[in-house]
């Protein structure tokens, strides 16, 4: 298992990753009767790249244009993909910043891949990629996102207050 990113205090059992605490979290969290419930396989291929992939397909729930997914469901599925990265880096980071370019429309219906790739780190600093493809490859969308490392106990304070 990972390193815990668990506040100081919590009891041996509970000494889960963030992410596999975060069971409300509206990208990934299983229990989030409204969240996208999204998993990820992360790898790491022989050249040292690391990755997430989600295989989804997004509802009429999802709809901004008509027949075509929200923008900002789009730039919520990206910066999910991105930040499943920081959890084989062993590394507790927020979203400091995204960019996301809209290069087609992203229909509904249809099985799309999400694809996460981290690029660098520089100290606190991690950048890092996501695409939403369409089967045969084609680019929807296309994000960068720098995130930034903190310090575990400034998040536990942060949710005692």
């Amino acid at each position: 298992m990972a390193e815990s990113h668990a506040p100081v205090g919590v009891s041996a059992e509970d000494k889960r990753t963030i992410d596999e605490r975060a069971n409300f979290c509206f990208g990934c969290g299983p229990e989030n009767p409204q969240g996208l419930k999204l998993e990820f396989a992360v790898a790491t291929s022989a050249e040292g790249v690391i990755t997430a992939t989600s295989l989804l397909t997004m509802t009429r729930l999802h709809e901004g244009p008509p027949g075509h997914i929200h923008g900002g469901i789009i730039a919520t599925l990206l910066d999910e993909a991105m930040s499943k990265l920081n959890r084989p880096l062993n590394l507790l980071a927020m979203t400091r910043s995204l960019s996301v370019d809209y290069l087609r429309p992203a229909p509904l219906f249809v099985p799309l891949r999400l694809v996460g790739t981290h690029v660098r780190r520089d100290g606190r600093k991690v950048l890092h990629q996501a695409e939403l493809l369409l089967e045969d490859g084609t680019v929807l969308a296309r994000a960068e996102g720098f995130f930034l490392v903190i310090d575990p106990q400034m998040l536990a304070q942060a949710a005692a207050s």
